[in-house]
């Protein structure tokens, strides 16, 4: 994945409002007006969010007669969920040395217990 594309929707996911809107939009398409409605903000402050997550790919706004529909685009999360991946593996491998390590450290203090 390309570092622009990463920090963009890196960037796009930093606001808790666009999370909502994309949370929103997982259930299905909506138009500007249902995604401003839960929000206490004007309509060019919802659609400047909008821009963002649309310039970082993660939503697209189609075109019907007057309806302007708002859609989730998965692609850059799935990216996004591929590049924290290779470190949850990286975590997962540290975690299972973590955890032999202990286990030998315990079973040395129980024979040491043992011993005396």
């Amino acid at each position: 994945m390309p570092t622009e594309q990463l920090d963009a929707t890196f960037s796009a996911l930093a606001d808790p409002t666009r999370r909502s809107i994309l949370a929103r939009l997982s259930r299905g398409e909506a138009t500007v007006t249902e995604l401003a409605a839960p929000f206490d903000m004007s309509m060019p402050a919802v659609s400047k969010h909008l821009k963002v997550l649309e310039r970082a790919g993660l939503i697209s706004r189609g075109r019907d007669a007057q309806w302007r529909p708002c859609r989730l685009e998965p692609a850059p999360l799935r990216d996004v969920a591929d590049w924290l991946a290779e470190y949850r593996q990286l975590w997962e491998q540290r975690f299972d040395r973590l955890e032999t390590y202990l286990r030998d450290v315990q079973g040395q203090e129980h024979k040491g217990a043992e011993e005396t």
